[in-house]
């Protein structure tokens, strides 16, 4: 079936995205405003989109026309934020900072969260989250009214002791990690478990 998108209204076109563009990474992104407060909220537009520099991009929409959401307010005003990622243990706690809590509302305290010092920036990461990035911004554009695309670049990566295979080679035992991802729906998840290896094809050489 065909769906022209220039003639559906835009919540259809991201029911459609959102059912299809799966499973989607989790950026639960800790930003903090000049004044000091801390602010914590998952999104699930979010990829790596470059290895050198390390770039990573997160779609970030608005509370309402003219009203942007604290994190896109935060990054434009320091140009600081952290990706932490969700793992299957964390899953409450993240869904409890996608509340929409009046602003000055700490997300991080209502959840139970542990705050820990970054190494090179201001934003504090999220001590339960296995994988933390450190990121600086390189840029916000304005997509369409109300959303904007953060890209940021990568400047520090904290991973759990226990799942780093070997520091030196940079190895990660990614399955350890048990990441979570965003599937359709107002709530559906997903756990990455079920894996399978196909290794990349070659020409035969000469």
């Amino acid at each position: 079936m065909l769906f022209d998108v220039q003639q559906l209204p835009p919540t259809s076109v991201y029911k459609l995205l959102t059912a299809t563009i799966v499973p989607r990474p989790i950026a639960w992104v800790v930003t903090q405003s000049p004044d000091g407060e801390v602010n914590a909220a998952p999104f699930s537009f979010f990829n790596v989109f470059s290895g050198d520099p390390p770039v990573i991009c997160i779609g970030v929409g608005a509370r309402g026309p003219g009203h942007p959401k604290d994190t896109a307010a935060n990054v434009a005003l320091t140009g600081e934020l952290v990706v932490n990622l969700v793992s299957e243990d964390l899953a409450t706690q993240m869904n409890v900072t996608a509340i929409d809590f009046p602003q000055g509302v700490d997300e991080l305290a209502e959840a139970g969260l542990t705050r820990v010092p970054s190494s090179k920036i201001k934003p504090p990461r999220i001590g339960e989250s296995p994988v933390a990035f450190e990121c600086v911004k390189l840029d916000i554009h304005p997509v369409g009214a109300d959303n904007v695309l953060i890209i940021a670049r990568v400047v520090a990566i904290h991973v759990r002791d226990d799942v780093v295979l070997d520091p030196a080679r940079c190895h990660i035992d990614t399955p350890r990690l048990k990441l979570l991802g965003r599937m359709h729906g107002a709530g559906m998840y997903v756990r990455l478990t079920d894996l399978f290896e196909m290794p990349r094809l070659r020409l035969p050489p000469g």
